[in-house]
């Protein structure tokens, strides 16, 4: 790795760390786990029932990890979960509407805790740092070292 590189990746991470700081230290008044605030999160972007192996993807974690999330959110009113119509096996998750109220807080509480982050950015500047960090993000088989080769598809 080239000093560039390994100075742009001591950067990301120390940024990295910083938002994840903020991000967990403005769940705690909540008593939600990461897990289950980005759990919430998914949800609320997606804005319909949706099945367990899907957020389990969309998490990055096993399907057995997202049913302990969902199991707990479940647990505390904030998750429901309903037949699937199409499949009878299978069912659908959604936020309850206590559920939806809580991940609106949620949110407000972490933009609070992390707005200062980027300050020093403009909105334009902004954009491209998204743009970028998205290219990035998308450019990688998140899980999977590159050079491991019993991992290639």
């Amino acid at each position: 790795m080239h000093s560039r590189e390994r100075e742009l990746t001591d950067v990301v991470l120390s940024v990295a760390r910083t938002i994840r700081r903020r991000q967990v230290a403005a769940l705690e008044p909540f008593g939600l786990s990461p897990s289950q605030s980005r759990a919430l999160r998914v949800l609320t972007r997606v804005g319909e029932p949706v099945r367990l192996g899907f957020l389990a993807e969309k998490l990055r974690i096993v399907p057995r990890s997202a049913t302990d999330v969902v199991d707990s959110l479940e647990a505390a009113g904030w998750v429901k979960r309903t037949p699937d119509p199409h499949d009878r096996r299978a069912v659908l998750l959604e936020l309850t509407d206590a559920g939806a109220a809580l991940a609106a807080e949620v949110a407000r509480a972490q933009r609070r805790e992390s707005s200062d982050i980027f300050d020093d950015l403009d909105d334009t500047e902004r954009v491209v740092l998204t743009e970028l960090l998205e290219r990035v993000d998308a450019g990688h088989d998140h899980g999977r070292p590159r050079d491991c080769p019993k991992t290639r598809a």
